[in-house]
């Protein structure tokens, strides 16, 4: 069997432990109504993904390597090809140079990782309009959700002279991109709010409002990220201007080697539903794929629902902390299936 674990854009939040009506740990969403379908029939022409160089992938033992096997975690990534390993136990799919921290996490519970980047992130539409709206309009608030899309706005807040601004962020991953600025800066930026749960709809209930007049919010975003935010906001009359200053772009091919090392793991950790939606791709050239899947946020259970899969594992409070324990959680699952 094999099953997913996800990470929702940007659910970085590491919290206490999860609750759930499954477990302690996990909320599996399983029902007849869900029907598996080939994967080659997920998406339809308009999602097929754009060309990009194909990463290569990076395995990781959570133990001494012996003869033929990788080196540790943390030493430098060789070919998959090189190794003559046991089968992974996850395929963690973040961005390349962002999955270090749940491979170490992984590794304290003896879990092996394969690293095997299923999307990267460029420029989007409004990229460059940024510095210019930042220079040119006052705004109450800055909503940030994921640390891509705070790295992409420190670039453009740079740009713009360092503006004074107040920034609501989602997830304390999302929080810690701002450190360096906050330490070496003039004050200028301030992270002033950040909602009792790292979910944008829950950001978008529970923004102050600073006066009783118009309050503005700047949303730079994801070209590709839902309309919650914006909605929820602008129906508390809140006055919302959205750029879309990054997008994702998947993954098209992987080396034949990796993907049957990658197949035969018994978890994939996917960060997003543009992550899901790469994988699921790549999985349309895999004969009868129909297992599980467990994410880390409410947001990537919710759009693997929606592409069918039938039995997802995800913590009620989104973080690395609760992806790990829903990675655990299903590989328990997927072991005591397989005795």
């Amino acid at each position: 069997m094999l099953l997913l674990a996800f990470l929702g854009p940007d659910n970085g939040k590491p919290g206490g432990p999860s609750t759930t009506t499954k477990s302690r740990v996990s909320q599996v969403i399983s029902s007849p109504q869900l029907h598996r379908t080939r994967l080659a029939m997920v998406f339809p022409s308009s999602l097929a993904p754009s060309p990009f160089a194909t990463p290569s992938g990076t395995f990781h033992p959570s133990h001494r390597p012996g003869p033929g096997r990788a080196s540790p975690a943390g030493a430098p990534g060789r070919r998959l090809a090189a190794y003559s390993s046991p089968s992974p136990d996850v395929v963690v799919t973040r961005e390349h140079g962002k999955n270090a921290k749940l491979v170490a996490a992984l590794e304290k519970h003896n879990v092996h990782s394969l690293e095997l980047p299923l999307i990267q992130h460029v420029e989007g539409p409004d990229t460059d309009r940024l510095p210019a709206v930042l220079r040119d309009q006052k705004f109450d608030w800055i909503t940030v959700t994921s640390p891509e899309a705070a790295a992409v706005f420190l670039e453009g807040w740079k740009a713009a002279g360092r503006p004074k601004v107040r920034i609501a962020v989602v997830g304390a991953g999302t929080a810690r991109t701002f450190d360096e600025v906050l330490q070496s800066d003039d004050g200028s930026l301030e992270v002033a709010f950040s909602p009792s749960k790292a979910m944008g709809k829950v950001l978008a209930s529970e923004l102050p409002r600073s006066s009783e007049t118009v309050c503005k919010v700047l949303y730079p975003a994801s070209a590709k990220a839902g309309h919650e935010i914006q909605n929820g906001l602008s129906a508390r009359g809140f006055e919302v201007t959205r750029l879309n200053t990054y997008t994702t772009v998947p993954v098209q091919d992987v080396d034949p080697q990796i993907l049957k090392l990658a197949v035969s793991a018994p978890v994939v950790a996917v960060a997003s539903p543009s992550a899901l939606r790469a994988w699921l791709n790549l999985m349309s050239q895999v004969d009868n794929w129909n297992n599980s899947v467990a994410c880390i946020g409410e947001t990537t259970a919710s759009a693997a629902k929606k592409l069918g899969l039938d039995s997802i594992y995800y913590p009620a409070t989104p973080g690395l902390e609760g992806w790990v324990e829903s990675i655990l959680e299903a590989l328990k699952a997927h072991k005591q299936s397989s005795s």
